[in-house]
């Protein structure tokens, strides 16, 4: 007697389909605060700290302004190298999936209309329009050779920079971790998924505080910065998104990295 190929007592076992939803925790509030030290008081001692030391045995042209640089950079990364790491421990994955699920790096969709990506990506211009018009909120006094932009047009910074290739990539990668992958990868992807059970509905509000608030290195402009709860936080997870602050606060880069480029050439 021939049994059929298909009989159920010998067809192969079949598995269920893994499951392709990243479940995001909610941290506590400690828990916040605890990642929000774990990067903000690195960043005020590599400023303060550190910098002037390090530019006390550089010789040359700026050598606070080179000694911020590398200093920024380095704590910068350092926002890159834990949010890698708490997401590994937390997913036990990283995966490229994985982590666009677990950092909302996805498309941005409208919570009206549910479009996902294309025309919904236009409310970055707006967005952009207003972070550019932060620069007319006036700041408290504070050196100004610690301040990037009067740095690279300043006698010193141009001499630093002119025909200067290598300082040129230092520059662009602070810009890069600063933008993409540190700050707002940080603050947009990682920490505004996990403040909802914290904070209800005012997460976004949290986030921005949180983040305005951390800028110790450059105190001068927490109190513009808080603007940005409004230009980056609000956005970012109405549209449930970390593109829309990478995209909107990425401008910024990239007009620092002309001027930087100009000088260069």
């Amino acid at each position: 007697m021939t049994v059929p190929l298909t009989s159920s007592r010998f067809a192969a076992p079949t598995r269920a389909p893994a499951a392709s939803v990243v479940q995001i925790p909610q941290y506590s509030k400690r828990a916040i605060l605890a990642v929000w030290a774990a990067t903000t008081v690195p960043m005020g001692v590599l400023a303060w700290i550190a910098a002037p030391r390090l530019a006390a045995t550089l010789d040359g042209p700026a050598p606070l302004a080179r000694a911020l640089i590398l200093c920024i950079t380095g704590g910068l990364i350092w926002q890159f190298v834990l949010v890698v790491g708490l997401v590994g421990i937390e997913q036990r994955s990283l995966r490229w999936s994985t982590l666009c699920e677990a950092l909302w790096l996805r498309a941005p969709r409208s919570p009206r209309t549910k479009r996902v990506g294309g025309r919904v990506w236009w409310i970055v211009i707006p967005l952009i329009v207003a972070l550019a018009a932060e620069e007319v909120v006036p700041v408290a006094p504070h050196p100004v050779n610690r301040e990037l932009g009067v740095i690279l047009q300043s006698a010193a910074g141009k001499s630093m920079l002119h025909g200067s290739w290598a300082w040129f990539t230092a520059l662009l990668v602070l810009f890069i971790f600063n933008t993409v992958l540190g700050e707002e990868l940080l603050f947009r992807g990682f920490l505004l998924p996990r403040m909802n059970g914290a904070f209800g509905r005012r997460d976004w509000i949290a986030n921005g505080i949180l983040f305005a608030t951390y800028h110790v290195h450059v105190p001068w402009v927490i109190p513009a910065g808080l603007l940005d709860t409004f230009i980056l936080s609000y956005p970012s997870k109405r549209y449930g998104s970390a593109w829309i602050g990478i995209v909107v606060h990425s401008a910024q880069s990239v007009v620092f990295t002309a001027l930087a480029l100009t000088i260069v050439l």
